[in-house]
């Protein structure tokens, strides 16, 4: 049973972490919004459960404007998005119902050994896209049986992840969407709208497990809705070839710091 939450003066700062959280999902893809959990728990103190539905409730706004945004800003492979969405409201479904037999402690733990092998995973996956990728901009209706198998596969892992731990799911999504060989932009547009498919379904499930505080939600996801206005519009106006290796790096190294102050603490 989920204990109600005191409301704690510190939560006032919570739209603008959600701001900041916001902005970064819409610029790196919605990976960005993985960090919502960990911020609640290791910084305000939220039980998991309740973090991993605030977190979930959060990505909603953030996966709505930022979907809109990338999509009028010509970023978004809508077949392909949808594509990946379907397949993972199974895999949220499942996430959420795990979640929700897992002790706080051992979610917690949980999370940090998968942030920790998230960072490696992307650690060796951290390569440019092959020569000639940006002009591949290829429609699921002419993907072979194997690729859009994989993209079932890939987006019921990344709906797992979602309503599991709350995060975006995205990592496995990008992975999926680097396979088919999409443009760089395109690749974070589409993903933002896979975010959004799995917010949505694993909040469901959350919402009638009762593990959604909505004083947090309407705090945090007020600040991300805003900030995911702002990311967008900061995407079109860098280079992005130039801006990918460091701006990758910096998310791996948050990511693996995140893992182990999960775990220690």
């Amino acid at each position: 049973m989920i204990q109600e939450l005191v409301f704690q003066q510190s939560y006032y700062w919570l739209p603008l972490v959600g701001f900041l959280i916001g902005l970064l999902a819409t610029i790196v893809g919605g990976g960005g919004a993985s960090f919502f959990p960990p911020v609640l728990i290791l910084i305000f103190h939220i039980q998991p459960q309740v973090a991993v539905a605030t977190s979930l409730a959060a990505a909603v706004p953030v996966g709505l404007v930022g979907t809109a945004s990338h999509y009028r800003n010509g970023n978004v492979n809508f077949p392909i998005g949808m594509a990946f969405g379907l397949a993972g409201i199974a895999g949220a479904l499942l996430g959420a119902g795990i979640s929700s037999l897992l002790r706080p402690e051992v979610l917690k733990t949980a999370f940090g050994v998968y942030a920790i092998l998230l960072a490696g995973l992307m650690l060796l996956s951290n390569k440019p896209l092959a020569e000639g990728a940006e002009e591949r901009q290829e429609t699921y209706r002419h993907l072979s049986g194997g690729r859009k198998a994989s993209i079932s596969l890939f987006g019921i892992i990344s709906g797992g992840f979602a309503g599991l731990f709350g995060t975006s799911g995205t990592a496995p999504a990008m992975a999926g969407l680097f396979i088919l060989k999409l443009p760089l932009k395109l690749v974070i547009g589409t993903s933002v709208m896979i975010v959004l498919f799995n917010a949505i379904s694993g909040l469901g499930s959350h919402l009638l497990l009762g593990q959604v505080d909505p004083v947090l939600t309407i705090l945090l996801g007020t600040g991300a809705a805003l900030g995911a206005f702002g990311g967008p519009i900061v995407l079109n106006k860098i280079n992005v070839k130039k801006a990918e290796k460091k701006v990758k790096g910096l998310f791996i190294l948050i990511t693996l710091l995140v893992g182990v102050l999960m775990i220690a603490f």
